[in-house]
């Protein structure tokens, strides 16, 4: 068994791994943002995604966004208004005076604008680099790898990288992915793991890059 897979290694396999996914579940966000990829509305959906399942937190944004589209509109709804729209995303009351209180930092700090750069957006409270990356990458466009639990699981049992925590996984595929893959990196390893390299005993069995994953840590598998 080889003990890593190189860049260029996970580069060649890219294609079988988006083949794959064509066949799996896109993550909401993503698919929210081809069609509607106003900052706000990212970042938004983005922070009530957190702990949350996609189908809900699509719901839930919906709901949000036809009583309030703007940073001014949704500063003016009352707390509970919020938490009776967003429920049940994960911790939605928590989320709620979240929102409302960024939304007047935004439009009191930033003219109602949601920042456009990751070290800005991580001065939100409540932001942290999964979310800035997604804004700035879904949102604005820019280029930024976004590392949740299933990109820093998948890249780690690959072997491309041996890192502890997602902020690590962020930055070790930074100095190593061209920048031509980052946009696509999260999407398309939320989905396949979402779909087949599960946290727990993953569907290796279906799994088009089998032949090519070091399998690191995983002892049951499908």
């Amino acid at each position: 068994m080889k003990i890593d897979m190189t860049a260029k290694e996970f580069i060649r396999i890219w294609p079988a791994l988006k083949r794959q996914v064509m066949s799996l579940h896109v993550p909401w966000l993503d698919e929210m943002s081809s069609s509607n990829n106003d900052p706000f509305r990212v970042l938004i959906s983005c922070l009530l995604s957190l702990r949350t399942k996609d189908k809900v937190t699509g719901e839930a944004s919906e709901r949000l966004f036809k009583f309030a589209r703007t940073p001014k509109a949704l500063s003016q709804l009352s707390v509970k208004k919020i938490e009776r729209t967003i429920y049940p995303v994960g911790f939605y009351r928590v989320k709620a005076k979240r929102i409302k209180d960024l939304s007047r930092v935004i439009l009191r700090k930033h003219n109602g604008k949601v920042p456009n750069t990751i070290d800005d957006l991580l001065m939100l409270k409540g932001v942290g680099r999964k979310t800035a990356n997604l804004v700035a990458t879904l949102g604005y466009g820019q280029d930024g790898i976004c590392v949740d639990t299933h990109v820093h699981r998948i890249t780690n049992r690959l072997g491309l990288v041996r890192t502890k925590t997602p902020t690590h996984t962020e930055f070790a595929l930074r100095e190593i992915i061209p920048v031509r893959y980052w946009k696509e990196l999260n999407s398309l390893l939320v989905a396949f793991g979402q779909g087949i390299c599960k946290p727990i005993s993953p569907l290796c069995s279906r799994c088009r890059v089998r032949p090519f994953c070091n399998r690191v840590g995983i002892t049951l598998h499908r």
